[in-house]
């Protein structure tokens, strides 16, 4: 950890421009408009771009994913395996099954109705459901290759939420509702468990060390970020009122009771009753799981035809953005320990910074705020320059790393999930650009 330098001088006043009501920042363009009259974007034009996105997802991606991480006989995702692809172990995690049947069944329904896709996703799904636990218990957190649990059920609703966002998606590529309600069911699940008093109350340690109190019932962003995007795959694809009323609570959430006007940042945890915390739980921001969570509400936003909404939440992204920022290496940092120590860690990951060109990518298509172009050309030139591990002589990307993003040949796990949602969701949206030749959505009139 370190102290960085100090911040707050640089963003007095954001908290009152981005409350929940409020308006965000920068030149945004009328609907029909063009955004930029070159349709010029890091460096490349949209179309270039897309090209880009493409190559690295089909020419990349999916053909390593085949050749050494998926198991096409027993169904799921060995994820721990060397740069090379070398299978350290050929255990499968509950939490990476969730997030590979998400990734293969949006890919198929978006991008490319190819069989074998979905046989991905179906046989992972299947493998999964030969484990499905009881009542209000979680999946086991992993299992053997031939799908054997190996460790006990988790204590966290993380694992089980990414199940349930990828059994949504795969309902729709399958066209069976099975699956709709199967995620519902694990959603509602997930919540009755998070609601009690006495959940996971060592599950902010992470954080702040080993010895720190207990939380009883403690919030953590994360989850509710989970719930949010499961919930939202549902009401995509059909009316529920209860995943309804779950989005609402969680739109809520996120951005009035973890949004803490006093650091003008979305911090981490709360106690059970939604209060800050008066210790180092309170201070802790995760600047990754925020860019997540504002995009996930730019999306709510979108779904919903909410333009303050989407503005406020775009406005706080963009400050969280600057906040995070390594000035002197580039990149931005993922957890601050400490606001008022100023006391960062110092690993650079690669989610967080491909999780800030997914919410820049949403501004640009339905804003076209001219901040938003600037600031996804210098993450997507950061990314592309240091994570890529083809200058190592490997393929796909360092998953984390230290300040200087330096190259672990030992690194020891493939990222099924962030980096390939980010190639999805913006190669799509892109697709969209591109029909409308460069101009903003129009979705907020």
């Amino acid at each position: 950890m370190m102290n960085r330098r100090t911040f707050f001088s640089a963003t007095a006043g954001t908290a009152a421009m981005v409350s929940l009501t409020g308006s965000g920042e920068g030149n945004s363009v009328k609907s029909g408009e063009s955004p930029n009259s070159g349709n010029v974007l890091a460096g490349m034009t949209f179309k270039e771009l897309r090209k880009r996105y493409h190559s690295v997802l089909f020419d990349e991606y999916l053909p390593f994913m085949d050749k050494h991480i998926i198991d096409h006989e027993n169904g799921g995702f060995m994820c721990n395996a060397s740069p090379d692809g070398a299978l350290i172990t050929t255990s499968k995690r509950a939490v990476y099954e969730g997030r590979g049947i998400w990734v293969y069944s949006f890919l198929y329904n978006n991008c490319a109705r190819k069989q074998k896709y979905l046989d991905v996703a179906r046989k992972s799904a299947e493998f999964l459901l030969k484990n499905k636990p009881d009542g209000d218990s979680m999946w086991p957190e992993s299992f053997d290759k031939e799908g054997n649990p190996n460790a006990p059920p988790g204590t966290s609703v993380n694992a089980d939420l990414y199940i349930a966002d990828g059994f949504a998606e795969y309902a729709k590529a399958a066209g069976d509702l099975k699956y709709h309600d199967l995620a519902k069911e694990i959603t509602l699940k997930c919540l009755r468990v998070y609601d009690r008093p006495d959940y996971n109350p060592a599950a902010g340690r992470g954080y702040v060390g080993s010895d720190a109190p207990l939380i009883p019932g403690i919030r953590i962003m994360d989850d509710w970020m989970l719930f949010l995007r499961a919930a939202t795959r549902m009401l995509e694809q059909k009316p529920d009122k209860d995943m309804e009323i779950l989005a609402g609570r969680c739109v809520d959430t996120i951005m009035n009771k973890y949004y803490n006007p006093k650091f003008d940042l979305v911090t981490e945890i709360l106690n059970h009753d939604h209060s800050f915390p008066d210790n180092e739980y309170g201070q802790v921001v995760n600047f990754g799981n925020d860019f997540q969570a504002l995009w996930h509400i730019m999306a709510e936003a979108v779904r919903i035809r909410n333009k303050s909404l989407f503005d406020t939440a775009a406005a706080r992204l963009k400050h969280h953005i600057e906040v995070a920022r390594d000035d002197v290496y580039g990149g931005v940092f993922t957890v601050l320990a400490h606001v008022d120590k100023n006391r960062w860690h110092l690993g650079k990951a690669h989610y967080s910074q491909v999780e800030t060109l997914v919410g820049l990518m949403m501004i640009i298509e339905h804003t076209g705020d001219d901040w938003a172009y600037d600031l996804f050309t210098e993450i997507h030139g950061y990314v592309e320059e240091k994570f890529l591990l083809k200058q190592y002589g490997y393929p796909l990307w360092i998953l984390g790393s230290d300040r200087k993003v330096t190259f672990d040949k030992n690194s020891s796990r493939i990222g099924n999930f962030h980096q390939p949602r980010h190639l999805l969701l913006n190669l799509t949206a892109l697709d969209r650009i591109i029909e409308r030749k460069g101009r903003v959505s129009g979705v907020f009139g």
